[in-house]
């Protein structure tokens, strides 16, 4: 079964902030974060349920009818 566009997207987005996720806990497990350490949290809690969400919406698009 192909993968529908909207889905690809989705997924696409999901990739992109599950590594920006994961770099800010690297960032923040540093102790030092090149963005400031509220930056770096801002990006990680809207990152981490934002990936999770994308994945999620990206199967539900896909799955079949």
């Amino acid at each position: 079964m192909p993968m529908k566009p909207l889905a690809g997207l989705c997924l696409a987005l999901a990739c992109v902030l599950g590594i920006a996720a994961t770099g800010s806990v690297f960032e923040i497990a540093y102790g030092d974060p090149d963005l400031g350490l509220a930056t770096t949290r801002l990006i990680l809690f809207t990152s981490l349920p934002g990936s999770i969400l994308a994945l999620l919406l990206a199967i539900r698009i896909n799955r079949p009818a």
